[in-house]
């Protein structure tokens, strides 16, 4: 036993569950864990430019690797409150970040005192746990349990709240002697992989829907044998896309109302029986239960059990984690291989590929000012097969999910179902901050790349470079499609007519904010395109300029003010407003012929 303050407990139990990166804003209140953190000088920091953006900056780093977790840190007060954003982003897609605030002294709380708030209870609501350690003794052992309920079931985040005289207390504590609590998982039984088997084989035209728990279970090796052993087409979710290759046989699109492929919607309309592993049954992917259930059977395998008839009852449902779940799909499939029981899928997965191969919407337009889609075509050249990019919400990640190429784990990072404005920039100086070495590329719209672009400072600061293609309509673009609706174009226009910018012949100044300005004051690298022909080089040069320069690289994307991106009520019903690049000979008619629409 060695005596100590509870805060060097603290930082001595991250150390033993593996934390060397932390990312933050210090405080009078948080101060006592950062003199502990200088004093051992194992856990890296990068110092945010706001609280929000350091919970970001930690769920880039969870969703960077396997095994990752994020540590973001704030004083009391704004610095909890400010990460609740972040901490409902984590919980809503199943990421673990430990989120670390100061607070008052215990004889100060609730009696109002400067910037004590009660975050316990705030953050209870978005987090796994929540907890103000009350007792300095408890401190080293709630940290504990912190790492084993985040990695425990479900994935998700913790906040623990430190009063300042709990940190500052002298404890009793044996570090040499700690070992990080075991992490419990659900697992299936081999009866019940054995049922869902049985019910695939009985099937004609099965898929296998892929989510975001086979990545967060490193699974994704056993998902793609999985397809291959049996045959089975495979649809990722938003949250799995890159689980198997864009450019796998069995990869048949990603079907929903928004980031979604027409191939895709079309296979899942043709279907009759899915396997879902690992995901939510999220309303983006499905649209209504009525529509995206008809005429099809459904086995759930998820490891959270609430999930299970949470949108709707499946036909049959598995409580597992991922991986030990697939582990035995595997084994029982060789088996049923071996012995010549398994269907042979060959004609419904050439059909699955020739939607796939014939059922595209159209990106090569020439159009002055661009079209959006013409950007993520040269983005699909422009950058290296194992790039990670990093997306957020909005006109510009619609049109990212139907138009990038992924061809693996993790090189998708989306906030899926919280979708909070300005989180793209702190998560991939997250990414980055994780592995330096990877080829990062953020897509952001205009109004999300206003909301925390002051973390650029943080990438000049810290050498995270990284290359941030910034599409700028001048709009907040996917509002302003959903007001037609409503037959208005209501508070959505952000141009405005910016005194500081030369008149031009392009007509630049009415753009409003002039984003290269403010990028190069950040200390970063910045360059503006005008003209589709000049995409291509100005991605080349902004990968050159961040190797070189070792800061964020921004390339604003001058596009038209008002492009409407595909996107539907129901995956039967989506609209695809632009022009489609139908690749049968006989066009639409000849698709409609050979059975490969819905």
């Amino acid at each position: 036993m060695a005596k100590m303050k509870a805060a060097m407990a603290a930082v001595l139990v991250m150390e033993k569950e593996g934390i060397t990166q932390a990312f933050g804003v210090p405080g009078a209140a948080i101060n006592p864990l950062y003199a502990a953190l200088r004093e051992r000088e194992s856990i890296s920091h990068i110092l945010a430019r706001h609280v929000e953006g350091a919970s970001h900056m930690a769920e880039g780093y969870t969703r960077a690797a396997a095994g990752n977790i994020g540590v973001c840190i704030g004083t009391s007060g704004p610095g909890g409150t400010d990460m609740i954003t972040g901490l409902y982003s984590a919980s809503a897609d199943s990421i673990p970040i430990l989120c670390i605030t100061g607070q008052a002294p215990r004889a100060r709380l609730y009696k109002e005192d400067f910037q004590a708030v009660d975050i316990e209870s705030i953050s209870k609501p978005v987090t796994k746990w929540s907890c103000t350690v009350r007792e300095p003794g408890q401190l080293p052992r709630a940290f504990q349990q912190a790492f084993h309920l985040m990695r425990s079931g479900r994935p998700g985040p913790v906040l623990l709240d430190l009063p300042f005289d709990v940190q500052m207390a002298e404890i009793e504590f044996d570090i040499d002697t700690y070992e990080p609590l075991p992490v419990y998982k659900p697992a299936a039984t081999r009866k019940q992989i054995d049922k869902a088997l049985d019910m695939l084989a009985k099937s004609e035209r099965p898929l296998i829907v892929a989510g975001g728990g086979i990545i967060n279970a490193d699974a994704c090796a056993l998902l793609i044998e999985l397809a291959e052993l049996t045959g089975v087409p495979v649809i990722p979710t938003l949250m799995g896309w890159g689980i198997i290759p864009d450019d796998h046989p069995l990869m048949a699109g990603m079907v929903g109302l928004q980031t979604s492929h027409r191939y895709g919607n079309a296979t899942m309309l043709a279907s009759d029986f899915v396997l879902g592993i690992g995901n939510r049954w999220a309303n983006r992917h499905t649209g209504s239960p009525e529509v995206y259930c008809k005429g099809r059977t459904f086995v759930h395998v998820d490891i959270e059990p609430t999930q299970i008839g949470r949108v709707f009852t499946p036909d049959l449902g598995i409580v597992s984690d991922a991986k030990a779940a697939l582990e035995l799909f595997v084994q029982a499939a060789r088996e049923r291989k071996a012995s010549g029981q398994l269907t042979d899928r060959s004609d419904w997965a050439h059909r699955c590929a020739e939607r796939k191969r014939l059922m595209h919407r159209k990106t090569h337009y020439d159009n002055v000012p661009i079209k959006p889609q013409r950007v993520y075509e040269e983005m699909n050249k422009a950058f290296p097969r194992d790039t990670v990019y990093v997306s957020n919400i909005g006109l510009s990640q619609i049109a990212a999910g139907q138009f990038l190429n992924i061809y693996g784990p993790r090189q998708w990072i989306n906030c899926g179902q919280a979708g909070p404005l300005g989180w793209s920039m702190p998560a991939a100086l997250g990414v980055v901050a994780a592995d330096p070495a990877r080829t990062v590329v953020a897509i952001t719209g205009d109004y999300d790349f206003q909301f925390l672009l002051e973390e650029l400072a943080v990438g000049a600061q810290f050498k995270l470079p990284y290359v941030h293609v910034l599409v700028n309509n001048s709009y907040l673009g996917l509002i302003r499609q959903a007001q037609r609706g409503f037959e208005m174009d209501y508070c959505v226009q952000l141009a405005f007519d910016n005194i500081n910018v030369p008149a031009s012949p392009d007509n630049l100044r009415s753009y409003g904010v002039d984003h290269v300005a403010v990028v190069l004051g950040l200390g970063c690298k910045a360059l503006r395109v005008k003209h589709p022909d000049d995409i291509q080089a100005a991605l080349q040069q902004a990968q050159a300029l961040a190797a070189e320069h070792r800061v964020p690289v921004v390339v604003e994307i001058i596009l038209e003010k008002v492009t409407n991106i595909a996107m539907g009520t129901e995956i039967d019903k989506v609209n695809e407003f632009e022009d489609i690049d139908c690749r049968h000979p006989e066009g639409l008619k000849g698709l409609e012929l050979a059975g490969l629409l819905e």
